[in-house]
């Protein structure tokens, strides 16, 4: 039995480009507010840096992105 030629998938590439899209819009979201930040007590800024790179994991659909790159399909 032979295995059927491999081929790649152009969605790898796509959702490779779609995830430093993602972090790059999020990146200059968070950073446009670094002037009103920087008027915040150290320890404040902290958690607010914190959080916010805690938030973008959490709302990220990664995993169904991740998962279509890998099968084609957005749901298991």
């Amino acid at each position: 039995m032979t295995d059927p030629e491999w081929q790649p998938s152009w969605r790898k590439p796509v959702g490779m480009i779609a995830i430093c899209l993602f972090i790059l819009v999020w990146v200059v979201l968070i950073a446009s507010f670094a002037t009103t930040l920087a008027t915040l007590p150290m320890w404040l800024q902290l958690l607010i840096y914190v959080f916010f790179g805690l938030v973008w994991i959490w709302i990220a659909p990664l995993k169904p992105l991740l998962r279509w790159m890998e099968t084609g399909r957005w749901r298991g």
